[in-house]
């Protein structure tokens, strides 16, 4: 369960990077189309303005008012999770036998698994690659 943690958490921290300017920094924003990294952004300010982002707070504050939210917004989360599923298990047996040991947050995990990319199974190194040219997780 590590994976998911930790990929939730990643997940999490880039959706708020939508909102707070001091995230904006997060190299899964490169390559964001015009506006698209703002999707959920009046969302979180109405919904979520008191949530500290990390920790899978804001995401976990955009899906309980999940009725209330822009399309848009729904749809991206949406997005957002069903390729985040896509990647966790792709990559769940690799981060359990190269990254066990290591405490999910802070990217901790993804970096584990970037580091042995070339130890990957091909459907996990399939997915870091489509993650690379893919925003649809990061926003």
């Amino acid at each position: 369960m590590h994976i998911r943690t930790a990929l939730l958490a990643a997940l999490i921290f880039s959706l708020a990077g939508a909102v707070d300017s001091s995230l904006a920094q997060q190299p899964a924003q490169k390559g964001a189309k015009a506006g698209g990294e703002r999707v959920c952004q009046e969302d979180v300010k109405k919904f979520c303005s008191d949530v500290r982002p990390g920790g899978g707070r804001i995401y976990n504050c955009l899906t309980s008012h999940n009725a209330d939210l822009a399309p848009a917004c729904r749809e991206r989360l949406a997005a957002a999770k069903a390729r985040y599923d896509e990647f966790v298990k792709a990559c769940k047996g690799d981060a359990d036998k190269y990254c066990k040991a290591i405490p999910p947050g802070g990217g901790r995990i993804l970096s584990c698994l970037k580091g042995r990319e070339s130890d990957l199974t091909a459907e996990c190194k399939a997915q870091f690659h489509r993650a690379r040219g893919d925003t649809t997780v990061t926003q």
